[in-house]
Formats: C-alpha cells, structure tokens, sequence
C-alpha cells in the first residue's frame, strides 16, 4: 500500500510520518501530484495558521488539486479545518470539502455553572475524549476515549459529524463525506487509540 503525505507549509508532518512507521508504513511526503494522485491512501495534515496556509495551497494549485482526489483522503488538525468551508482564522475562504464555517473559542465567564475546570482556557491543549462515534474510522474504539488536542478554532456539530467532543461546547472533533475523512484532534500523539485510527484509516 502507498501512502502519501501532502507536503504544504504547515507543521506536525514529520511527526505523521513517525507515527505511520510504527504501524509498518513507510510514507512518502511530496507536494507532487503525479506521486499523491499514485498513491493508495493520503493525510492532509497541519500546525499553523489557516490563512496563510489555504494562500500557500492556491499558490502552488493544491487548492482544487485536493478537492477533486478519489482516494480515502484524512484531514488532521489544521488539514481538518482547511476541508471545510470558511475559518474565521484570517476570515479564510478554506476548500469547501465540508460545509461548515470554522470558528474560535469563546471562553465562557468564570462564573458559568456548566463550565468544567479549565474550560476557560483558550486553545484547548491536552487529552479529551470523542463520543457519539459513526465511524469504520473508530473500530476497535470505545465510547469517550481519549485524544490529544491543540486547537483554539472548532467545527460547529453538521450531518457530516462522525464523533464529538466537549470543551466550552460541543462540537465536531471528526468528519467525513464521501472519500474524505477529518479528525480535529492528533491520532499521530494519542497513544494506542490514535495508532488504533491510524490503522483503520488503512483498512478503509
């Protein structure tokens, strides 16, 4: 099986490269299309920030490039967000894979009765769990397991949400419609139940 990375300027690559050798694949990282359209499965991941990201991808005419794909495509992090439609991070115009508007945070008042401790803190770092999971993605998963977050935007709950999350509110922590696939948390840093994600991403 080939897998292909998509190479754009964003972070957190090398690590989704580590993380696919330890469950037996070797990756190849490339912005060539040629190489990606070849290729069996492909991860869009990122770190960054989303404006400047979707201006690199249009650039470089991966915008269109990645819409238009057929193979099982999984978004992670940033690469979730850039799928969907609109990111109120730099007021993007993002791929509209998704349609769904990517918003920040807004950290509730100390003194709100239904926030839990630290949900006040904007981003969101740390171990949370998914639930509500709608996925082949999610085999082998448990309801409420955990998953490690960095984000300060999230995707509003939509016909396309697969599992969720709460922190301030509840919201999308994955999607999927047709071939494409998104996760907002890192399976490449979340233990045995990432690589667990990893491994069904493989089988789909």
């Amino acid at each position: 099986m080939k897998v292909a990375i998509l190479k754009y300027n964003a972070g957190n690559i090398r690590s989704v490269s580590f993380a696919l050798e330890r469950i037996g694949i070797t990756p190849v990282i490339s912005d060539d299309k040629d190489e990606i359209l070849s290729a069996d499965k492909i991860i869009f991941p990122g770190v960054g920030e989303a404006s400047t990201a979707m201006n690199y991808l249009k650039e470089h005419n991966l915008d269109r490039f990645i819409c238009s794909l057929k193979q099982p495509v999984l978004g992670i992090c940033l690469g979730m967000q850039l799928m969907c439609a609109y990111s109120e991070e730099g007021e993007t115009d993002c791929l509209g894979i998704f349609n769904k508007r990517v918003k920040h945070f807004v950290p509730p008042p100390e003194n709100n009765k239904y926030g839990r401790e630290g949900d006040s803190k904007v981003p969101q770092i740390g171990w949370n769990n998914i639930y509500d999971l709608k996925s082949k993605l999610f085999e082998g998963l448990k309801e409420k397991e955990f998953q490690y977050f960095v984000h300060g935007y999230y995707v509003e709950l939509g016909e396309n949400t697969i599992a969720t999350t709460n922190y301030i509110k509840q919201y999308s922590s994955a999607l999927q419609k047709d071939n494409f696939y998104a996760v907002q948390f890192h399976p490449e840093k979340s233990a045995q139940a990432g690589e667990q994600i990893l491994k069904n991403f493989m089988k789909l």
